[in-house]
This record gives C-alpha cells, sequence and structure tokens, in this order.
C-alpha cells in the first residue's frame, strides 16, 4: 500500500482536538493515559516534527523508532498493528 492508496485523514488527533482534562503524570492512571495520548499526538504534529526532525541524532531517532517498534511488538496482535497503525486491511 503507498500513500496514493490511503487518504491522509486516516490518521487522526480527535482525543487531543477534544480533550478538557489534566495534563499530568503522576496522579492517577487514568489522567496518566490521557496525558501520554496527548503528549504523543502533540509530539507528532507536523510543524514540531518537521523543526525536530532535522536536529535529532542518528542515535536519537534510532531511540525513538526502537522504543516504538518495541512498544507496537508488545501490546499489538499482527492483524491490530496493520489495521491501527499502518492503516490497511490485513487478514
Amino acid at each position: 500500500m503507498n500513500d496514493q492508496d490511503q487518504p491522509k485523514s486516516a490518521y487522526t488527533h480527535d482525543f487531543l482536538k477534544t480533550y478538557q482534562g489534566l495534563i499530568a503524570f503522576g496522579w492517577d492512571r487514568e489522567t496518566d493515559e490521557q496525558s501520554i495520548i496527548c503528549y504523543l499526538q502533540m509530539f507528532s504534529n507536523d510543524a514540531l516534527m518537521k523543526t525536530l526532525a532535522g536536529r535529532l541524532t542518528d542515535n536519537e531517532i534510532n531511540d525513538i523508532l526502537n522504543l516504538i517498534h518495541r512498544l507496537l511488538k508488545a501490546h499489538l496482535t499482527e492483524s491490530e498493528y496493520h489495521r491501527l497503525f499502518l492503516k490497511e486491511d490485513h487478514r
């Protein structure tokens, strides 16, 4: 699947747009979960990533990639990985 096959709107940041709660860590599990969603959606913002990507070292890029891959592999089935992360139909 290439970029032309999948509309850009498949990737969303709706939680951040609508979340009204506290963004903080260490308060309670629910707040931590909601806060990590906000932080990651804020972090992946196009303008921030365009600025930050060119400033990251090769090691920092590899560290981020390794963390993401480790988390996806540990917590998603193969089908979930394809459907939720890659946004493709995988049976």
